[in-house]
């Protein structure tokens, strides 16, 4: 007579269910925490009152973009010496006269030491404005109204050392 080995039955114990909701909760926590830091890291603290009004606009402004560099304009902006220097120049490198140039300024997370400065032409027809600027990285808003009544915005961010 031969004997038959009995195969012993898996069976299910705590043990299996605390390695399944432990297993679940890390992927779920590492998952967030990926989210949570490419969120934190990659956001450019752009923030509008309207976002319904801020994309029907989208497109216009897109246009406008595109108008601007296909005439070779281009525009900086620059600290130095606490002032904000902007440059607004055409494919010749000539100051492009603005009647007004006013520039916002704010951190890129909050709005501690948001500034709203309307910028004077220097010498070499770019505009300035003196400001007092702590270290970090600042958000820097430009909205000119051209001699035409074209209006230019731009963003930048800076890094102030």
């Amino acid at each position: 007579m031969q004997k038959i080995k009995e195969k012993k039955q898996w069976t299910f114990t705590g043990k299996h269910m605390l390695i399944i909701i432990l297993s679940f909760f890390a992927i779920i926590i590492g998952v967030n925490s990926f989210m949570a830091f490419s969120a934190v890291r990659s956001w450019t603290g752009l923030v509008v009152k309207n976002t319904y009004v801020a994309s029907q606009e989208y497109n216009k402004k897109l246009a406008t973009t595109k108008a601007q560099h296909d005439r070779g304009w281009t525009s900086s902006i620059d600290f130095k010496d606490n002032s904000l220097i902007f440059s607004l120049r055409d494919k010749d490198n000539i100051a492009i006269k603005a009647k007004e140039v006013k520039l916002q300024v704010n951190r890129v997370i909050g709005t501690e030491g948001e500034l709203h400065l309307i910028l004077q032409t220097n010498e070499n027809g770019d505009y300035f404005s003196p400001a007092e600027l702590r270290t970090g990285i600042w958000n820097v808003f430009i909205s000119a109204t051209l001699s035409n009544d074209e209006n230019f915005e731009h963003y930048y961010q800076i890094k102030v050392e």
